[in-house]
């Protein structure tokens, strides 16, 4: 779908990092089709050795050279830097950005016409291919540039397509997600510890339990509701654990995070 294309990154971060690291990996561009550019010497000279790519300090000059563009800096940086290279991109190039709460409007209206913007929300699992990425396309995107997008975040993880007006939504699930898990891995941990177990054992059982139970559902496809009932016996020991987590409302309390940091990405994005 890309193949022969040049890929341009701006922004040489964790998830600037990955996605270069399962490109390659993936075999779905070479390291010499990949061109990156950081405002940090010592982050370009460490993604040069470690991937091989080409590293540039010119954010122009890799604009003009690659036919997709990935924007992958931070929101607050993003308008100072389309108004920069904005004089090298038109409609030949595929504009990628990855910033949480940045809408096409935004981008479309700081890039001359016509150009092809692609908004993505991508999270951290990407740092170990099992990211899943969701992709809304712009007012002159192609379905072809779409795929094209796609085949970049499926190298690490999956992806889904959906509206743009619900990528501020996917930010509060799956882009903040993995904190909310990571909370959770935390606590049962504690509950193991409090109830007797050494901290790296509680840790693994934690983490272990949910990467497991996190594929038993992706591979069997039964609604949680019904895995959740082959757990639990009757007055048994898991209906306890559930009564519990029950009176802690942690339904609602997930819930809430989502819508939480949903609206904080709309206020991100000006709306």
């Amino acid at each position: 779908m890309i193949k022969g294309k040049k890929i341009g990154m701006i922004g040489g971060g964790k998830m600037g990092g990955a996605l270069i690291g399962g490109l390659i990996a993936n075999r779905v561009v070479p390291a010499s089709d990949i061109t990156v550019s950081d405002i940090a010497p010592a982050r370009l000279d460490e993604l040069r050795d470690l991937y091989g790519v080409r590293t540039l300090s010119d954010n122009l000059k890799l604009c003009r050279e690659c036919h997709i563009v990935i924007l992958a800096v931070k929101p607050q940086s993003m308008d100072a830097v389309l108004r920069q290279i904005s004089p090298e991109l038109d409609k030949t190039k595929i504009v990628i950005s990855i910033a949480a709460g940045i809408p096409i409007r935004f981008l479309e209206e700081r890039l001359q016409k016509n150009v092809r913007v692609i908004r993505t929300m991508p999270n951290t699992p990407a740092l170990v291919s099992a990211g899943i990425s969701a992709l809304a396309k712009g007012t002159n995107a192609t379905d072809k540039d779409l795929a094209a997008a796609r085949s970049i975040f499926d190298a690490v993880g999956s992806s889904v397509v959906v509206p743009e007006d619900l990528l501020d939504t996917v930010t509060g699930l799956s882009g903040s997600g993995p904190a909310y898990v990571f909370i959770m891995i935390e606590a049962l941990s504690d509950g193991g510890v409090r109830m007797g177990l050494g901290r790296d054992i509680a840790l693994e059982l934690s983490a272990r339990t949910i990467f497991g139970s996190a594929k038993l559902f992706l591979e069997s496809r039964k609604h949680p509701g019904e895995l959740k009932d082959m757990v639990t016996s009757p007055a048994g020991t898991t209906i306890a654990g559930i009564k519990a987590l029950e009176e802690g409302k942690i339904r609602a309390t997930l819930m809430a995070a989502v819508e939480a940091a949903t609206l904080r990405s709309r206020e991100l994005g000006g709306k």
